[in-house]
């Protein structure tokens, strides 16, 4: 009996152990398991740094206005008659834009014709007085005082003469001026009096504006006036010398005008709330392309840097003051690294430390890296066609 006993003992030990075997199978299969495999990099964009000839320009935003800008103005007062020209059209010095009213101006010229003609006849009778009295006189014929009062006649008629002439002529410039011609060559605005209108020495008909060339007004500071004042000098007095640099126009669309310009003149005064100075310069425009009160930026090729490191803007993360730029080692592992930047040109950056010419950098996908990261390399190209496609947002508008 004891026998049976210790063999069910034997036996139940046994079967305790199997569940403890079977448990750290589970685990020798579970530690056995392969790792997840590592995340791939974030994809980015990368070029080398070029090393080329840049030329720095200095750029400035002004307006364009008229060479010569006539406000024409009626001299007399009357109604408005007739327009003589097409509102916007090109018009010569000289030609007929408006015509007031002339009757009453003609109807005052042939009054004062008239007051004329009656001063003259009065003239020529106080004349033939003192011709016929001046020999009486001498024989006692007539009294002295007879003769000095026809002589005395004849110089108020003359008088007379002299301001009826003055009034026909006043008359005849009043009439005259019922035709109002343009001052200059240019383009001739839209009229802003109507026919019919009661018009007069105030009121503004139309504007007329000399448009080859065309001026563009533009602010310095004073710091670079006094950089460039013995060039805009130069430039102003029509000489020309292997300083001569011509100014750049950059339209409202991006486009850049294909005609230079020129300096032509400074302004008196440094502003002294700004501290900035105006400028004029001269573009040619013989096509009337550019017209008064569009915005310009006027640019000018500065100083040449000749083998100049050069980065894309794009490239450059602002951290604090800190310039920063993604530089790729080896592995495509990601480091970024301060450099110092000199003058834009154009969407580029001149480096002037911190980088070497062909080093790898990031240019696009910064926002998805950080320090020490192994990224992945796609090309321009594709970079290029993907950031041209248009977002949701812009489909959507």
């Amino acid at each position: 009996m004891q026998g049976s006993w210790r063999g069910r003992r034997s036996e139940v030990k046994k079967l305790g152990l199997i569940p403890l075997a079977l448990t750290g199978l589970l685990l020798t299969s579970a530690c056995e398991k392969p790792k997840p495999a590592a995340a791939p990099g974030p994809e980015v964009v990368v070029a080398p740094v070029e090393k080329k000839d840049v030329q720095i320009y200095s750029e400035w935003i002004g307006s364009t206005t008229g060479y010569v800008n006539a406000q024409i103005h009626p001299k007399v007062q009357g109604y408005l008659l007739r327009q003589a020209y097409q509102d916007g059209a090109l018009v010569h010095a000289g030609d007929l834009l408006f015509e007031v009213d002339p009757r009453q101006f003609q109807a005052a010229l042939d009054q004062a014709l008239g007051q004329l003609g009656r001063a003259q006849a009065a003239l020529g009778k106080s004349e033939l007085d003192v011709k016929r009295f001046t020999p009486l006189a001498a024989e006692g014929a007539v009294s002295q005082k007879e003769l000095d009062d026809a002589v005395q006649a004849r110089a108020a008629n003359a008088a007379e003469v002299a301001s009826a002439s003055a009034t026909v002529e006043q008359a005849r410039l009043n009439l005259g001026w019922t035709k109002i011609h343009s001052p200059v060559s240019g383009i001739a605005a839209i009229a802003t009096a109507q026919i019919g209108d009661l018009v007069g020495p105030t009121t503004l008909l139309t504007t007329v504006s000399q448009l080859d060339p065309i001026k563009v007004t533009f602010p310095i500071s004073e710091i670079e006036y006094l950089r460039f004042a013995s060039r805009i000098d130069a430039q102003a007095a029509g000489s020309s010398g292997a300083d001569d640099v011509p100014l750049e126009l950059v339209l409202a669309n991006g486009s850049t005008y294909p005609h230079p310009g020129r300096f032509s003149v400074a302004g008196l005064a440094v502003s002294e709330t700004m501290g900035t100075i105006n400028m004029q310069g001269l573009f040619p425009n013989t096509d009337n392309l550019l017209r008064p009160g569009q915005y310009a930026k006027v640019r000018v090729a500065t100083e040449r840097l000749p083998g100049a490191l050069v980065i894309p803007q794009r490239a450059v993360r602002d951290l604090q003051g800190v310039h920063q730029v993604a530089v790729l080692g080896a592995g495509d592992e990601v480091h970024f690294r301060a450099v110092k930047l000199g003058p834009p040109t154009g969407s580029e950056y001149v480096v002037e430390s911190g980088l070497s010419a062909g080093d790898r950098i990031v240019i696009e996908g910064l926002q998805k890296i950080r320090d020490g990261m192994v990224v992945r390399l796609v090309t321009q190209p594709a970079a290029a066609k993907a950031s041209a496609a248009p977002s949701p947002e812009a489909a959507r508008n």
